[in-house]
């Protein structure tokens, strides 16, 4: 995806069994992150970060949603474990992870593997991606997207 391409077209189910399309997110500005998994050091820190923050993505009129392929059961302890007050997509196939090109290779200690590519993308009103940040710092991501 680069700036300026509409928001693909995507059906997931949040943590409570909803399913989200990009249809529901139109006329709303839209914070779309992709995450590795739950529950794990980094992915905490940055949704947490993200909640401490909530007031302000609110005030400027951001929805956010993050994303992994973690299971819906998964999304549920991780959002009531930490109190994160934003929906929690599941993409299970990486079908989502892949059309927003937030799947891809990782090197991890030499090793290659494919995996979920930490990105977020911000959207707006009328599903237009604006940015795209690709090094997310974790614990400070909130003001990498204000």
């Amino acid at each position: 995806m680069q700036v300026g391409d509409k928001m693909p077209a995507f059906s997931a189910a949040d943590e409570q069994g909803r399913v989200v399309t990009e249809k529901d997110l139109l006329g709303k500005k839209t914070v779309i992150y992709f995450y590795p998994k739950d529950s794990t050091p980094g992915c905490t820190a940055e949704a947490c970060n993200i909640r401490d923050n909530y007031h302000a993505f609110l005030a400027q009129g951001y929805e956010v949603y993050g994303v992994s392929k973690d299971s819906q059961a998964s999304h549920v302890r991780f959002k009531e474990k930490y109190a994160l007050p934003f929906p929690l997509l599941s993409d299970p196939t990486t079908e989502m992870l892949q059309d927003f090109g937030a799947w891809g290779e990782k090197k991890n200690y030499g090793k290659v593997s494919m995996g979920t590519l930490r990105k977020t993308f911000i959207f707006n009103a009328e599903g237009i991606l604006e940015r795209i940040i690709e090094k997310v710092d974790t614990k400070n991501h909130s003001a990498q997207i204000l």
